[in-house]
């Protein structure tokens, strides 16, 4: 500061040297032309002490319009200003090194929140009230099968009823919705909370799948179900089926002990009563037993295995049968070097099973042809398809197509799609269908 005085004091002495030399100038000789050019300098002298004075207040401007907009790249020195002001100066540069340092931590958290975001499974969509997206990260980006998205009425082409839910959402709602995107079922689990930012309302949605879950879940009911029920028939109708086994086998000794003559009428009767039972019990066994099928898959011998040969492999199992009902199988793998880790006998399994409920849909109509393809669909998991014009399914059995027990078929025993998706399940894959009747069917593995 005492450079400062003095700086000020020797501008202010010569301020005032001038205009005294102006003034006896003017007085002492008249020249007006001299005088005015001494007024001159003194006027650049007071500008001059006043820039000099102005300096500290304009650095201190310029500091904080810096940190204003953000822009710590802005230097100060006190060059020729004196101890206290390169003071000042120095506290300057230890604030904005301070500023700086505090922004690039910042920016490095935002990195990681973002690279955080990114990577988690769960998809993440932040919006505003406008619907304009703030965020969107991979996940969501994949189960949505979208690049970019500016706002989520441009997703009103996968479904109107996903948007119109996201709108609607308020802070801790939560969510289930079906969608149905090219062929494949997506069960989502929706949870909503609301903040606000930079004085806007935005509203954060998380959203995951958990149709696989839901599947695996009530594939464990009823396997738990099948197991007991199982098990209770066959401990009580093993007993029945063995007496009337063996009364049958008396009937049919006494049958050849009489030897033809005159019987009474009631023991007709019983002969046609015991062997209704024997035939409906053993009956019943076969039919428990192949439940229990459901129960004992085979873990999968997994392999790297070629489409092309497993459609191949398919082909000629089912040729023969499916030219004797009129029916041609179409096939077609993209890309056809295509190859999926499974085990080809299990899945052979479920796709025969498959293709012999399409050949019965579409048996009898005109130019009859199943239709079954291979390829990486849009989330880049491995598909293949088995793909009719049929008769279709009605959307009241949709849902239960699946289920044990259950069947559209008159003489279906509800097994052959219970087992197939639980071959799915042990492969950690899925089974889904969509149907619009007399249309077109779609059974989808995914792998």
């Amino acid at each position: 500061m005492k450079h400062f005085r003095v700086q000020c004091t020797i501008r202010i002495l010569l301020l005032a040297a001038t205009l005294v030399a102006a003034l006896y100038v003017l007085v002492a000789t008249a020249a007006y032309a001299a005088a005015s050019g001494i007024a001159i300098i003194a006027l650049f002298e007071v500008r001059s002490l006043i820039r000099y004075i102005d300096k500290t207040n304009r650095d201190l401007a310029r500091f904080l319009r810096s940190i204003r907009y953000s822009d710590f790249s802005q230097t100060f020195t006190a060059e020729g200003r004196g101890g206290s002001y390169a003071e000042l100066g120095a506290a300057f540069r230890e604030v904005m090194a301070d500023f700086r340092k505090a922004r690039a931590e910042k920016e490095e958290h935002y990195r990681y929140l973002h690279t955080v975001m990114q990577h988690i499974g769960v998809g993440l969509i932040s919006f505003r009230q406008d619907g304009s997206v703030e965020l969107i990260n991979n996940a969501a980006k994949r189960l949505l099968r979208v690049r970019r998205l500016r706002n989520i009425r441009a997703l009103s082409d996968l479904s109107r009823e996903f948007v119109e839910t996201l709108t609607r959402m308020h802070s801790g709602d939560k969510e289930l919705i079906k969608i149905v995107d090219n062929d494949e079922m997506l069960q989502l689990s929706l949870s909503a909370t609301e903040f606000k930012m930079r004085g806007d309302l935005f509203k954060l949605v998380s959203l995951q799948n958990i149709q696989s879950e839901l599947e695996e879940k009530e594939i464990e009911a009823w396997q738990k179900l099948t197991r007991v029920l199982t098990h209770e028939i066959m401990n009580s109708i093993t007993p029945i089926s063995s007496l009337a086994s063996t009364a049958n086998e008396l009937l049919e000794e006494y049958d050849a002990a009489v030897n033809g003559r005159p019987q009474d009428e009631a023991i007709g009767d019983v002969r046609d009563a015991v062997y209704t039972i024997a035939k409906r019990s053993n009956s019943l066994l076969h039919f428990v037993n192949a439940y229990r099928s459901l129960t004992r898959i085979p873990q999968p011998d997994f392999q790297i295995v070629s489409i092309r040969e497993l459609f191949d492999n398919v082909k000629s199992l089912m040729q023969a049968e499916m030219e004797k009902r009129g029916v041609s199988l179409m096939c077609e793998i993209d890309p056809s070097s295509l190859t999926v880790t499974a085990d080809p006998e299990l899945v052979e399994r479920v796709l025969i099973n498959l293709i012999k409920n399409a050949t019965e849909s579409v048996e009898g109509s005109s130019g009859a042809h199943v239709f079954l393809r291979a390829a990486l669909n849009g989330r880049g998991r491995t598909i293949i398809q088995v793909i009719d014009t049929g008769s279709g399914i009605i959307p009241e059995a949709i849902d239960k197509i699946f289920i044990p027990f259950f069947t559209t078929k008159k003489e279906g025993s509800g097994i052959g799609l219970s087992l197939s998706r639980e071959i799915m399940r042990q492969h950690g894959g899925t089974i889904g269908v969509v149907s619009k009747p007399n249309e077109r069917t779609v059974f989808t593995l995914r792998f």
